[in-house]
């Protein structure tokens, strides 16, 4: 186990949770090193960061610094295994139990040893900027910047600028120089978030700054040299993309090095207990008591669908720790989903009159109605977007973030959309 320490207490005493958790840990990794311990054993003898198990009848998990004690009923339960992983990863790097996400992980980790390209394809929710920075820091960059940029939060007409860098009095407002995100990632890494939002003019120059290994800021006439290892992302299947001309089939090459896909978390239910223990040891306030989440609970939040992946569990725990204040103990009471997903052909009417006096939301039926004009507008051109999205009097990028914002809002809007 990388960076673990075993007492001969803990295995001794705790061999079922330790042959579990061996399991495990070989495909996970940490920034500090820790020593699984016995209750029993003496805090001197234990160095820095140290994780105690105890068996009892009242599960329980006690925050000591960076460390904990962790009181489980029963060996095999869920419960007991998901809330050592998230103690001992928490914070340190990608959380996770399902074989599918170790095998990710491990490759992940050879991949950082590399300087190649890097394309992480995923639903989105499913954590692939954590994994870039895992990435990152697993890689001899590690002590370089790390910046993240996402490709659709940026206007179109600022996108250059903001990636390549500009001189003083390039254009209107540059009342001085910028350096651009490329040079400031210089020597480390540059994470390119939703990648399939970015023009195609700009596909162009992102092409050659791979290639050369050098930036020609706006305004400028000389190229400038930067080391940047490359971590793109993306939510849409792309060589559908490069199929439909929106996105260049030169770069999809040059990015698709080797690629990562990314699970959506319905389709790994074993990371779904210790990445809930993680969301509570990350959102639970200092002093407060460290509740423990009921076998019941965990079952509902297996059988859940997750449309919106980890990003919702981290909405459902976060409501589960203040319904649950105060309490030892997150039951079945204290889960509350988001909204279930439907589809927008169901009529509105019905949806809000079925709900007590006031408890519609505005802002959900504003969605709700705009889901359904652009799914009649698609509709209406045979689902082709640049039509539908010049019908609708938007640009086709806006026309993509608004049907992402409905998946992650738990709308359905139809596959391929």
């Amino acid at each position: 186990m990388d960076g673990i320490t075993k007492t001969a207490n803990y295995s001794r005493t705790h061999g079922t949770i330790d042959a579990r958790m061996a399991g495990i840990a070989s495909s996970l990794f940490m920034d500090r090193p820790v020593t699984f311990a016995d209750e029993g054993d003496r805090a001197s003898d234990l160095g820095g960061r140290a994780i105690r198990m105890a068996r009892g009848p009242v599960p329980a998990i006690e925050i000591s610094g960076a460390g904990a004690t962790i009181t489980y009923d029963d060996p095999i339960a869920e419960s007991s295994i998901a809330a050592l992983v998230a103690m001992t990863y928490a914070g340190e790097g990608p959380v996770a139990a399902d074989p599918a996400s170790l095998s990710v992980i491990a490759l992940a980790d050879r991949l950082a040893r590399t300087d190649i390209p890097v394309l992480i394809n995923g639903p989105t929710g499913t954590g692939k900027e954590v994994l870039s920075n895992f990435i990152h820091r697993r890689s001899d960059r590690a002590d370089r910047p790390f910046i993240a940029v996402n490709c659709a939060a940026i206007p179109e007409t600022m996108l250059e600028a903001m990636l390549f860098g500009h001189v003083k009095g390039s254009f209107t407002g540059a009342s001085a120089a910028g350096e651009g995100f490329f040079r400031a990632a210089d020597g480390g890494t540059l994470l390119l978030d939703e990648i399939a939002e970015m023009p195609l003019s700009l596909q162009a120059k992102l092409l050659r700054a791979l290639q050369e290994g050098e930036v020609v800021p706006i305004g400028a006439t000389r190229p400038i040299k930067v080391d940047v290892r490359i971590i793109a992302c993306a939510n849409r299947d792309l060589p559908h993309e490069v199929q439909e001309g929106r996105f260049r089939a030169d770069l999809y090459y040059r990015l698709n090095v080797f690629p990562i896909e990314m699970l959506p978390l319905r389709e790994r239910r074993a990371d779904i207990a210790p990445l809930a223990f993680a969301m509570l040891l990350r959102h639970v306030a200092k002093g407060d008591r460290m509740p423990w989440i009921e076998d019941a609970a965990l079952a509902a939040l297996t059988g859940y669908a997750w449309p919106g992946n980890v990003r919702e569990l981290e909405n459902v725990m976060r409501r589960a720790l203040l319904l649950s204040h105060g309490r030892a103990t997150i039951g079945i009471e204290h889960i509350v989903f988001d909204m279930t997903a439907r589809a927008v052909e169901t009529p509105a009417e019905t949806e809000i009159a079925a709900a007590p006096e006031g408890a519609a939301k505005l802002s959900k039926i504003v969605q709700i109605s705009e889901a359904r004009a652009i799914m009649e507008a698609l509709d209406s051109v045979g689902g082709h977007r640049a039509n539908a999205a010049r019908a609708l009097g938007i640009s086709e990028r806006t026309l993509r973030y608004r049907l992402a914002s409905f998946r992650e809002a738990g709308i359905a809007v139809g596959a391929g959309r």
